[in-house]
């Protein structure tokens, strides 16, 4: 078993700040993989409850007509910058595709502010719930430090400095814009649909009341999902829970896994480009379709 932690002790022994990226890439590729996957999903997925995004995200129909290709471009361009470093041809290629499609289209620092505070809060949260260990201190201030970075580097304006202020960012941003619109409940249903097609067609209703048990009632509500019942909630997280014990017993991997590697990753079996990756200018499609407003000094919606 002290095999098991031996990665976590080099982490600790490595200063977060000065090689955040390591870490989180240590974190990423060695020790929990999975996790950060299921994590990551769910954050880019709690965004479209957001009307401002969601509904953008359906006017350029990136993510309801071509979701695999969505989900793969999202997927690499995020985990070259983890691979290979910022200072990398790959990880500048990376970052300058994200920002090429960003910039064509008028997104709110708010709104680019909420998505960055997703990356860094949400494998914390998955992890400390589901994983074999809980992230320790290091890896927590490593990863955000590398997400400050990646924010930097993409013109984001007022980036929390610590993970407790990510983490109150995205809490007050939700309580404030969390609500319905039809076309963020589209992108959603493409996604959960997505996600359902990994697998045997039969099981696609047993692998959608399995998400959506996984979500919290504040993103169900904002998409109008009826809740799964106590018994199926349960019985779904108990269940990723126990393979997080699971693996707990295992030895440590001993080669990286990267997201390249995962099997959801389906739309590139000839290889990709970077530069090649995301999304192009949809005519027509600039701004987000509501009016924005700031947040209070108690995280309630400005008016």
């Amino acid at each position: 078993m002290a095999k098991r932690y031996e990665r976590l002790a080099q982490i600790r022994r490595m200063d977060p700040y000065e090689n955040a990226s390591e870490i989180y890439r240590l974190s990423v590729a060695y020790e929990f993989p999975w996790d950060f996957a299921r994590a990551l999903e769910l954050a880019l997925y709690r965004t479209y409850a957001v009307p401002s995004i969601g509904s953008l995200l359906a006017r350029t129909a990136e993510l309801t007509d071509r979701t695999q290709k969505r989900y793969d471009d999202t997927s690499l361009l995020l985990d070259a910058i983890v691979e290979h470093g910022f200072s990398s041809d790959e990880g500048r290629t990376a970052v300058r595709r994200i920002n090429q499609m960003h910039r064509s289209y008028d997104i709110a620092d708010d709104d680019m502010r909420y998505v960055l505070s997703t990356f860094v809060v949400m494998p914390k949260r998955w992890i400390d719930a589901y994983g074999w260990r809980r992230l320790s201190r290091h890896e927590i201030v490593a990863s955000t430090v590398h997400y400050r970075a990646l924010g930097q580097r993409m013109g984001i304006k007022d980036i929390p400095e610590t993970y407790e202020e990510f983490e109150a960012c995205l809490d007050a941003y939700e309580e404030a814009r969390f609500g319905w619109d039809e076309g963020g409940r589209r992108v959603s249903d493409a996604t959960l649909a997505l996600m359902a097609s990994w697998y045997p067609r039969p099981l696609a209703p047993v692998l959608r009341a399995t998400t959506l048990a996984l979500l919290d009632e504040h993103l169900l509500k904002a998409f109008r999902y009826t809740p799964p019942g106590p018994f199926t909630r349960a019985l779904v997280r108990r269940a990723v829970r126990a393979r997080g014990r699971a693996v707990r017993l295992l030895p440590p991997r001993r080669a990286p896994h990267f997201a390249r590697q995962n099997r959801e990753i389906k739309g590139y079996p000839q290889g990709y480009r970077l530069a090649d990756l995301g999304t192009r200018p949809v005519p027509g499609v600039r701004g987000c379709p509501v009016r924005h407003v700031g947040l209070g000094e108690d995280g309630s919606a400005a008016q």
